[in-house]
């Protein structure tokens, strides 16, 4: 019984949502030439705390709500918190050439 109980416990760990404190949601973006990869396709509205996390091999940024990081460099982070409201809202690289290669997509906010 015990095993059951922690096993669920693990399962319900995993299945919540991740949060970075009270009423903020955390997103990991991975950054590689030329893709992002977010950990989540849809947030709820409200405050979003970005983490841009470079795994490429060259400088990357993250806009997003009129707002975006600094050009980091690779194996380096970056966050950015804004507030969302519900829709679709797009989000790019803004480094010259990065967003029509592939590093822009839309982020649902429910």
């Amino acid at each position: 019984m015990r095993t059951f109980i922690a096993l669920t416990a693990m399962i319900l760990a995993v299945a919540v949502p991740t949060t970075a404190s009270a009423g903020v949601t955390k997103v990991t973006v991975t950054a590689t030439e030329f893709h992002f990869k977010l950990s989540r396709v849809s947030v709820p509205h409200g405050k979003v705390t970005f983490v841009l996390v470079n795994k490429g091999h060259i400088g990357h940024d993250f806009k997003i709500a009129g707002k975006k990081t600094a050009v980091i460099a690779a194996g380096k982070t970056a966050t950015l918190t804004v507030t969302l409201a519900k829709g679709k809202v797009a989000y790019s690289c803004t480094v010259p050439g990065h967003a029509s290669a592939g590093m822009k997509g839309n982020l649902s906010v429910t």
